[in-house]
């Protein structure tokens, strides 16, 4: 029993170390974006344009998400969960380390964003099967009455890394401007290759997951099992890309954009912002758990619903108390709509996409599905909000109303769906007339 609990300790770390290091490179990105990008690639254009083209960038690595997820979950589908996660990590981590040595633009030109975005294209591809990839593992090696558990150990990886990169945002961010614009901004780059060495560790040591070895084992595993999932369980999908317009997009503009928009609409320092986000993280990482628990004991839908709900109900709220300019109203705002909105959702969800799919599917179907709701929700939206700021003479209200979009969505999404936390994993779902000539004649072709 001991060796049992030890050996599902190193899977539940696995999973988190992946995931951690991910949105340690995503969040690092995405701040650079927000308060030094615009410097340092950039520096021709006025400083609201250079931060909106900044964006831009961050969001094209949500365009290179699902090709990755649809490429790396064929592999984990047909070979194997473990493999996958090995060269996930090694792309995610290995571009946000070049990223720090990148020359800026008065050194080599144009050539400096162009490098930029290739890494930044690189980084997408690989993550776009981490996450889906490390909760597959997880929740695959779960009892069955607690799979929400197992599956908050990745969102919680996501919680520390992003404060991980806050703290180490907030520490360089205290150098000399001067110092800080030319070397500070790529310590937090540079410190990523230590996640790499510990996830790489982990993940040469880990074996697969009863649920793959048990399809290989029943030679049930599909020539093409993207083609599989989107003709016998087209529903998962639409719920999958649903859910994640409120949990990505708001995941992304509370914590992110809104360090953009406290320094540079309100004139808070940046430090002050990073502060603000941290504290926030910190709800974040202690609110995962407990949501996913409890969807363990009353569901995912009820606890991803309500998150969803509440965030319709906060986001105009939320930038009245921003507007306030008090820095501890400032800091109840982001730790409330991170630690309940946020986390209420990002929870229960690794469980909730993982128990939507069959085992044979279910890396392509999770990986690809997330992904396409990330390129929807996550990637335009820092760049958006910042449009829509511009557009409305720096007020907010029309980024709350955004924020109220993103959210209904989800809550839509989630209601029509499934609840799932009784399921068995190792079961097929019921197929309709249309999935099973399907499988008969992707069985045939093979």
């Amino acid at each position: 029993m001991t060796e049992q609990r030890g050996s599902l300790a190193r899977v539940a770390f696995a999973s988190g170390i992946g995931s951690c290091l991910e949105w340690y490179d995503f969040f690092i990105y995405g701040t650079a974006a927000a308060v030094v990008f615009n410097t340092v690639f950039f520096p021709d254009m006025e400083p609201a344009a250079g931060t909106l083209i900044a964006f831009a960038t961050f969001g094209v690595g949500f365009f290179a998400r699902p090709f990755g997820g649809l490429f790396f979950g064929h592999i984990g589908d047909r070979v194997g969960r473990r493999y996958v996660l090995i060269l996930t990590l090694l792309l995610v981590g290995g571009a946000t380390f070049l990223i720090g040595f990148l020359p800026s633009y008065d050194k080599i030109g144009v050539a400096a964003p162009i490098l930029l975005v290739l890494l930044r294209l690189v980084q997408g591809f690989g993550a776009g099967a981490e996450y889906s990839g490390a909760v597959i593992y997880a929740v695959e090696h779960a009892p069955p009455n607690r799979r929400g558990w197992f599956g908050s150990w990745s969102p919680m990886g996501v919680s520390l890394g992003t404060l991980m990169a806050a703290g180490v945002f907030a520490l360089v961010s205290l150098l000399p401007e001067d110092d800080f614009l030319s070397w500070g901004w790529r310590i937090p780059f540079w410190l990523s290759i230590v996640l790499v060495a510990v996830g790489m560790y982990l993940r040469l040591h880990l074996a697969e997951t009863p649920v793959f070895n048990q399809a290989r084992q029943r030679r049930d595993v599909l020539r093409m099992p993207i083609r599989h999932a989107l003709v016998t369980q087209p529903r998962s999908f639409v719920v999958v890309i649903g859910a994640r317009f409120a949990e990505n997009g708001l995941g992304y503009l509370f914590p992110t954009w809104s360090i953009s928009y406290l320094s540079g609409q309100l004139n808070y320092s940046k430090t002050t912002a990073l502060v603000a986000v941290t504290i926030a993280t910190c709800a974040q990482f202690v609110m995962v758990p407990v949501w996913s628990v409890l969807s363990d004991r009353i569901g995912r839908r009820p606890v991803y619903a309500g998150a969803a709900a509440f965030c319709v109900l906060f986001a105009f709220p939320y930038f009245l108390l921003l507007n306030t300019k008090s820095t501890p109203l400032v800091i109840f705002a982001m730790a409330a709509a991170v630690g309940i909105g946020v986390a209420g959702m990002f929870g229960p969800q690794a469980a909730y996409f993982t128990e939507l799919f069959a085992p044979r599917v279910r890396y392509s179907g999770f990986a690809f599905a997330r992904e396409l709701g990330s390129i929807l929700a996550g990637g335009p939206a820092p760049f958006l909000a910042s449009l829509l700021l511009v557009w409305a003479g720096g007020a907010p209200w029309a980024v709350a109303g955004y924020m109220v979009v993103l959210a209904a969505i989800s809550l839509a999404a989630v209601l029509w769906g499934p609840e799932t936390y009784k399921t068995d994993i190792l079961a097929e779902p019921d197929r309709g007339p249309a999935g099973m000539q399907a499988e008969v004649a992707q069985r045939t072709r093979a």
